[in-house]
């Protein structure tokens, strides 16, 4: 019933971006993770309508305590879904993420950091180079482990 819940609200055209994020928050962190995916699939298509605001909108998110919401605002803007439609804006020009990226490329959660390798590992299909320079840059600052273990991750197809 949550994961319908979720489509619900996504498919309900009188509520704006901002109360489906609203209303869609308590779903991108339920206990449940098939309920997590479906929020994040459900409210994609909306978010690649406007994906500038959408990731403005995102940002907050990527700061929340809950390992389960800063994860749905990477799964939410991955260039290539798995399961959903990819954002050609995304995989055309991936910088556009970096407000995301950048708060958590040394996330402590191993659930948030594939997240985001698999993120970069996206936009490396298309913007490899793009790719490479932002790990270097971050290499440049840190050589966590969390971080060295996300740009590994992210880099892993990239020759």
């Amino acid at each position: 019933m949550r994961g319908w819940a979720a489509y619900a609200l996504a498919s309900d055209a009188a509520l704006s971006l901002e109360q489906k994020l609203s209303g869609i928050r308590v779903l991108a962190d339920d206990p449940h993770f098939c309920v997590r995916e479906w929020a994040w699939l459900a409210l994609r298509p909306n978010i690649s309508l406007d994906i500038r605001h959408s990731i403005e909108l995102l940002t907050p998110w990527v700061n929340d305590a809950s390992e389960n919401i800063r994860r749905f605002a990477i799964e939410a803007t991955r260039p290539r879904g798995v399961w959903s439609k990819h954002i050609a804006e995304l995989k055309d020009s991936p910088q556009l993420g970096e407000p995301l990226l950048n708060r958590v490329m040394e996330d402590p959660s191993r659930y948030v950091q594939n997240s985001c390798a698999n993120w970069l590992n996206d936009a490396g299909k298309t913007q490899p180079l793009w790719v490479t320079g932002f790990c270097e840059q971050w290499q440049s600052r840190s050589q966590s482990e969390a971080l060295t273990y996300v740009v590994r991750r992210a880099l892993r197809n990239i020759e």
